[in-house]
């Protein structure tokens, strides 16, 4: 009597969670990534990089007057917090797209910021030594891009830092360290905030504006 309880007890199964199916948990796996949409925004991101870039300094050249004009009414302070802020938010946006589920909002906040930070870098001649290339389009009035593409510097720089930091915790502190907390969370992205505020801080009032 007690065996057949055993029995009964051990052929007992909870049921099938998957559906029967000649699809093996690999092929469920790569249709769940949907490699399709990936390509897409990586289509969708590389347009977003060249082409308002090429559109900004086209305009740069060709209607440089216009464009002094309009700097003529800007605060060079003013756009670097401008081109800081964008290039930080699509930071977030990529960061959060990876993280989240929803992931199309936040690529919609990435596209959009990402435009408008490779607009403005046209418009002001982001490249790799900038000075000379502003001066000689925009003269005396080269401070203003040049105060652009110091806040999106910036902002790449305080990414830079943040990485590296995080990463160095990660490998460094011990799970058991109050340390351990900046590596998880919404703490993380703090951080992260804190560490940018910081290197826009020194652009705005280290001299760095004032001196380009």
């Amino acid at each position: 009597m007690v065996a057949d309880e055993q029995k009964n007890i051990v052929s007992k199964h909870p049921d099938a969670t998957i559906s029967e199916t000649d699809i093996s948990l690999a092929d469920i796996e790569r249709r769940r990534a949907k490699p399709g949409r990936w390509v897409i925004y990586v289509l969708i991101t590389l347009a977003a990089v060249v082409a308002p870039y090429w559109y900004g300094r086209s305009i740069a050249v060709t209607k440089t007057y216009a464009i002094l004009e309009f700097f003529q009414r800007i605060e060079p302070r003013g756009i670097a917090m401008v081109s800081w802020e964008v290039t930080v938010l699509g930071f977030i946006g990529i960061g959060m797209m990876i993280l989240d589920s929803h992931k199309i909002p936040w690529f919609s906040l990435f596209t959009v910021c990402l435009v408008i930070e490779q607009f403005i870098a046209g418009m002001s001649l982001l490249k790799f030594n900038f000075w000379n290339s502003t001066y000689v389009i925009y003269g005396s009035s080269a401070r203003v891009a040049n105060a652009a593409n110091l806040g999106i510097i910036s902002a790449a720089l305080g990414l830079a830092v943040f990485a590296v930091i995080w990463v160095g915790l990660l490998v460094c502190i011990r799970k058991t360290s109050p340390f351990n907390v900046l590596t998880r969370g919404w703490v993380s992205f703090l951080f992260f905030i804190v560490i940018e505020v910081l290197a826009l801080l020194i652009v705005e009032f280290g001299g760095l504006i004032t001196t380009v």
